[in-house]
């Protein structure tokens, strides 16, 4: 079914660590490089968010995903330390978990169908992207 669109851009700045407590500090090192520092590390997250009318052109506002979108996300992970959110206290910080936990939290609050894709710039050179299989779209 033909459906229009909208994508919105958002912006968090967060701390985090790429560590697993499973791993030896040498295989951390091997595995996460300086992004394993003990002190951590900060990105200016760019968090793109991208739901659609659900076959209703009227019904796309952005105030009301802006509103979803800044409670839901940027209220919790602006200015904050990744590794202290618990959501995370079994996984690690990596981009393609927090595009995961992000759409996860979107999701709760966004209808089946409408919310379409969620994509993180985590630096100039990493976008990750979750979105909804095509069969769950409306």
């Amino acid at each position: 079914m033909p459906h229009v669109s909208m994508t919105r851009r958002y912006r968090f700045c967060a701390a985090h660590r790429l560590h697993s407590d499973v791993l030896t500090a040498e295989q951390n090192w091997a595995a996460f490089g300086k992004c394993n520092n003990p002190n951590g590390h900060g990105h200016n997250y760019v968090v793109l968010v991208t739901v659609n009318d659900g076959g209703h052109p009227d019904t796309l506002d952005p105030a009301w995903v802006d509103e979803i979108v800044n409670e839901t996300i940027i209220r919790r992970f602006d200015h904050q330390d990744l590794n202290s959110d618990q959501e995370f206290s079994k996984q690690t910080t990596t981009g393609e978990n927090l595009v995961k936990l992000i759409w996860d939290l979107l999701a709760a609050k966004i209808a089946p169908g409408v919310l379409e894709k969620v994509g993180v710039i985590e630096t100039r050179d990493n976008y990750f992207e979750y979105a909804a299989l095509p069969a769950a779209r409306s």
